[in-house]
């Protein structure tokens, strides 16, 4: 049976974004199905080269086919991309259409891919917000105010919503419905593709390779202000004076590398650490852990996110220690995932998991087989939708 999966590789090509979309589509393709990649999202692409968004989406393109062969060979051939100019690339607009007809599921993962005509043939159009309370609170309403936008099919078009917001409905969970039947899902792992290995010296993580935005992307819901991780960091940059550990961050834009260094963290280019799915990987499987924070708006809403990048490191496992976004009501904390709400928790956290390292690396990978493994995520969304 043919499936379709939907990302924004080429848009925004980093070996982090890789793993977010390629999980979906490999684990698919574990499960037995044809898997076919799509990208149509009529946004310029990201070339790291330059660091600007660009209508020339030649590296994307290059990323994309280069990127897709090394996960799977299948996956290799079997893409495609329509850039912002309306060029497309890989499989052609009629075989793309061709498959679209004859596939049995669309997931369109994060949403980023519009729903053309020819889209709208599947019967199983599948939603799947990663970024709750953005989409909800800005994203989504814009897409109300223009349905229609550029001929094509809104948000609400799809026949199936699912998110990341694992608490969405909760009394205090505040993101909105906007009157669409929701599903609760998690991001997800291919187990066998992440493994440990040396020197497992530094806990670190990986904030956004293309920006660091300081506090000025914010969105409003309800006359609360909600934001990305810049408020969230600001609250914990001087842990690396309050725990044991060596703490890393790879950072991009216009973080300030200084000002970190001065507080004890190590600072590294977040680009040459996801300048490929592989470098991405090893930079993750030879970590010693990861600390991170989260975007202000999956902590303040209780949205119950749980991190695309932190399964990975539980697969590798490596520990986590991660903000708590509401996701300890929903999956075991405690053992290999533990949780912090401020800078006071964060170093005990710390320290707990470096009292006894190896029971909780062990633990990490157990969370992430029983609670992130594609099949495992995989096989509820298609029982949920009938498949």
């Amino acid at each position: 049976m043919k499936v379709v999966v939907s990302g924004m590789i080429a848009s925004f090509p980093v070996g982090g974004v890789l793993w977010d979309y390629g999980h979906y589509a490999l684990g698919l393709e574990r499960m037995g199905f044809e898997v076919y990649y799509l990208e149509d999202t009529s946004v310029p692409a990201y070339d790291p080269n330059r660091q600007m968004y660009h209508d020339d989406c030649s590296y994307g393109v290059r990323f994309l086919e280069s990127e897709l062969s090394r996960l799977s060979p299948t996956l290799g051939r079997r893409w495609h991309y329509r850039n912002i100019t309306g060029d497309c690339y890989g499989l052609t607009q009629s075989e793309m259409a061709d498959v679209m007809a004859e596939a049995v599921l669309f997931l369109n993962v994060s949403g980023g891919t519009l729903l053309r005509d020819e889209y709208m043939k599947c019967l199983r159009k599948v939603l799947i917000d990663t970024d709750p309370g953005w989409n909800q609170f800005r994203n989504y309403p814009q897409w109300d105010t223009h349905p229609n936008w550029g001929g094509t099919h809104g948000y609400r078009a799809h026949d199936f919503f699912f998110t990341y917001a694992q608490r969405i409905g909760q009394p205090d969970c505040v993101i909105p419905s906007l009157g669409l039947p929701w599903q609760p899902t998690r991001p997800l792992v291919v187990m066998d593709c992440w493994q440990p290995e040396p020197p497992a010296e530094k806990w670190t993580t990986v904030m956004a390779v293309k920006s660091w935005s300081g506090l000025a992307d914010t969105v409003e819901y309800q006359g609360v202000k909600y934001g990305a991780k810049e408020i969230e960091f600001a609250r914990v940059q001087d842990l690396p004076r309050h725990c044991r550990a060596a703490l890393e961050v790879a950072a991009g834009g216009k973080a300030p590398r200084e000002e970190w260094q001065e507080l004890g963290w190590s600072v590294v280019e977040a680009q040459a650490k996801s300048a490929t799915a592989d470098a991405y990987r090893h930079y993750i499987q030879s970590s010693r852990a990861e600390f991170s924070v989260a975007k202000n708006v999956y902590v303040a809403t209780g949205s119950g996110w749980f991190s695309c990048r932190s399964i990975c490191y539980l697969a590798a496992g490596r520990p986590v220690v991660v903000q708590d976004t509401g996701f300890s009501k929903l999956l075991p904390v405690g053992q290999g995932v533990l949780t912090f709400a401020n800078r006071e928790q964060a170093a005990v956290a710390i320290n707990t998991v470096e009292e006894n390292y190896a029971a909780h690396a062990r633990a990490a990978r157990e969370v992430a087989a029983r609670h992130f493994a594609a099949p495992v995520v995989l096989g509820e969304i298609l029982e949920r939708v009938g498949l």
